[in-house]
């Protein structure tokens, strides 16, 4: 089965930077679009930012300049650099890949358990 597992979340002070990276692993054929997304309490999951297999990106409006997404597709990771952190960054972020398991497979979404990012003083 397909796992994307996150890692790089911890807790950083106001202007702080951390660099998070998903790694992917088990039955890939192909894998489209990833992305970052990131949930605050109480809020809904929303999306950081979008890279395709081609390396077109898209980008939050609240995270464009500080934020970097890329992708290494010799190993299936996808990285967010994360620069100038707030209080308002503060969220539980989680890859997310668009997966073709097998040969003539549909693409399927697959979401990582996620990582907290904290920022405070």
């Amino acid at each position: 089965q397909v796992q994307l597992v996150e890692s790089g979340g911890g807790s950083v002070q106001p202007g702080g930077s951390l660099r998070l990276s998903c790694a992917t692993s088990g039955s890939i054929f192909s894998i489209g679009a990833m992305g970052w997304y990131c949930q605050a309490p109480g809020e809904q999951r929303e999306v950081v930012a979008r890279i395709t297999r081609g390396g077109s990106t898209f980008y939050a409006g609240s995270v464009k300049g500080r934020f970097t997404i890329s992708r290494d597709n010799t190993t299936n990771t996808i990285y967010l650099q994360i620069n100038s952190l707030n209080p308002e960054d503060t969220a539980v972020y989680y890859c997310y890949a668009n997966i073709q398991t097998h040969k003539s497979a549909t693409y399927t979404g697959f979401w990582g358990q996620g990582t907290q990012v904290t920022v405070s003083s």
